[in-house]
């Protein structure tokens, strides 16, 4: 899936958050517009609206506006235009990577324009998202199991963990030879999760077990051999739609604009 990142431009140097797309868009009307300027260096001209566009990118990562942050913003700026003129003086910018990356910063910034206008054009109604939150939520399920597991390479090994429990062996203990490296040392412990969070056959055993009860039958999956323990069962916690509504609309958005990439896709003539 293709994921949509409306600040995918390359960020204005010296940590000014700005992107590319950004600076083109509020920019360029002024430019051609010939409204307020900031400064003019050597005969060009820097907008104002430049700076506004960077305080406003600012003020959205908690930046306040100030006129020492404008003033710093201001000479950025400045610098920037001299030395960019000072490479084009040199021939820099005839040099062919130096081309080859402002073609890619172009079609960056019309990426990042196209993106906009898509998510702009074609909001996604609630309707939408809260059949979406609805589907995951009945995936989840309504149990939530709190489980430990140990993971063999060979059913005979885990055979052999289950005939060692039966013995009274302690499940921790077990643990330590399980081939999974994230849970091994803590005892096999998986912590609480649902179904939905594992491979089919692991989940599909685990909420067969009652509380404090373990498979008696090794469980395979692509990993290898599982002897599973549910310690605890609880009601699954499941965020509201009101609290996953902008992950949710992210996720669509990007679905809805991943089919629109590839049918323009499908449309180009390509040699």
């Amino acid at each position: 899936m293709i994921r949509i990142r409306l600040s995918l431009a390359a960020a204005l140097a010296l940590g000014l958050g700005l992107s590319v797309a950004t600076a083109f868009a509020q920019a360029q009307p002024q430019a051609q517009g010939g409204a307020s300027k900031a400064a003019t260096v050597n005969g060009v001209t820097i907008p104002a609206a430049r700076i506004d566009s960077i305080v406003k990118s600012q003020a959205a990562r908690g930046v306040p506006d100030s006129p020492q942050l404008r003033n710093e913003v201001r000479e950025q700026l400045i610098v920037r235009e001299i030395i960019a003129q000072e490479a084009t003086r040199k021939g820099l910018a005839k040099n062919v990577d130096v081309q080859a990356q402002l073609e890619l910063a172009r079609q960056q910034v019309l990426w990042n324009a196209y993106i906009a206008d898509f998510i702009k054009a074609n909001p996604i109604p609630d309707a939408q998202l809260k059949t979406e939150y609805d589907k995951l939520r009945s995936t989840r399920g309504d149990k939530e199991y709190k489980t430990r597991h140990i993971l063999l390479e060979k059913e005979d090994e885990a055979k052999a963990v289950i005939a060692d429990l039966k013995k009274g062996r302690k499940f921790e203990e077990l643990a330590k030879q399980s081939k999974d490296p994230g849970s091994k040392d803590r005892g096999g412990d998986l912590d609480w999760n649902s179904p939905a969070g594992y491979v089919k056959p692991f989940g599909d055993a685990m909420v067969k077990l009652e509380k404090g009860k373990y498979t008696e039958v090794p469980v395979q999956t692509q990993f290898g051999w599982h002897v599973i323990l549910v310690e605890d069962v609880r009601p699954a916690k499941f965020p509201s739609f009101e609290e996953i509504k902008p992950q949710l609309t992210e996720r669509l958005q990007e679905q809805a604009f991943s089919r629109s990439v590839t049918d323009l896709r499908a449309k180009a003539k390509v040699e």
